[in-house]
């Protein structure tokens, strides 16, 4: 089968193209005809700083791709719930020795895939496993309800557009911050409003959209400094999820508020071999989201084929994509 490869990682490391033996299926896995994969922020990390940064970067040479939808090709021994032929979506490789879906043909273990949505193409179904279980758990773990004030920073990005939808689709008062008028239609188009943080301080929205009170959940996927613009931003006994916390912050508002603080690591059931099974669940409700109108992907405009790849790195890392970045392989 067709694989990209990289060799070295690093900032200029280069995707190669080559040759390898398709893979098997075993006890428990199945082999994935990939149709398309998904660029996330974590593959060009693992690209660009390898296990230097982050152990799980995959042994070189490492075939990289988390995200994937495609066909069923082949069942191991002991899956039941596929059958080939079955169209799937997942997200089940590319780190420490699970093999990535930039290749023809993809090992995945059967608890970390699911039947994709009916009312998505494959491609638009490789866009949302990794931001979509990260969403998923974030509101999940922070209790989403009907009726409370949701506040999503990053509201067009890849797990943020993702917990704008599904925060609606539970009955939320959502609200996302943006940085531009485009960005602020794609987030009204959800039902949500918009809140351009450039156009306004933290203090100013909670006092318009809250009366002073604060939001009852917030889903930070920007983190990091950002972080303290979430504690501000929330209400007494409030719930923060976020997707980024490798800093020092300062906690004192954590404490003087009550909040809890949910840090959502998705890759941990991969890493761990962890309750994986909960993954096939998340995606399969995800499934009935998105069927239901729910929830839909939002895909950059740009298209990638698998020997573009290394293009498709350098326009997420730009910071000028818009939504997902996707990389046909099976075409």
């Amino acid at each position: 089968m067709q694989a990209m490869i990289l060799n070295q990682y690093g900032e200029d490391a280069k995707f190669e193209s080559t040759t390898m033996d398709k893979p098997q299926a075993t006890p428990g896995h199945v082999i994935v005809k990939i149709a398309a994969t998904s660029v996330n922020t974590v593959d060009t990390m693992i690209r660009n700083f390898g296990q230097a940064q982050l152990p799980f970067a995959p042994d070189l040479p490492a075939v990289l791709g988390m995200d994937f939808a495609g066909t069923i090709e082949d069942v191991g021994e002991g899956v039941t719930d596929f059958k080939k032929g079955d169209e799937v979506y997942g997200c089940a490789g590319g780190l420490a020795d699970l093999q990535g879906a930039l290749a023809e043909y993809m090992p995945a273990d059967a608890r970390l895939i699911a039947h994709k949505p009916k009312s998505l193409s494959l491609r638009e179904a490789a866009a949302l496993p990794l931001v979509a279980i990260t969403a998923y758990e974030g509101l999940h773990r922070a209790g989403i309800g009907k009726g409370q004030k949701v506040l999503v920073h990053g509201g067009t990005g890849g797990v943020g557009h993702v917990a704008v939808q599904l925060a609606k689709h539970y009955g939320a008062d959502v609200f996302a911050t943006v940085s531009s008028d485009d960005q602020a239609k794609i987030v009204e188009g959800y039902g949500a409003t918009a809140i351009n943080y450039k156009k306004q301080t933290v203090e100013d929205y909670v006092a318009e959209h809250t009366g002073g009170n604060g939001f009852d959940v917030i889903f930070d996927s920007v983190g990091g400094e950002n972080l303290s613009n979430s504690f501000a931003a929330a209400a007494l006994n409030a719930h923060v999820a976020t997707t980024v916390s490798l800093l020092e912050v300062d906690l004192s508002p954590v404490h003087f508020k009550g909040l809890s603080l949910h840090v959502v690591f998705m890759l941990i059931q991969m890493l761990h071999n962890f309750k994986r099974e909960d993954h096939t669940a998340m995606l399969a409700d995800m499934a009935k989201i998105v069927d239901a109108g729910g929830l839909v992907p939002l895909l950059d405009d740009r298209k990638f084929q698998m020997t573009d790849v290394g293009d498709a790195y350098a326009h997420l890392s730009s910071g000028n994509a818009t939504g997902k970045i996707v990389v046909d392989i099976n075409a």
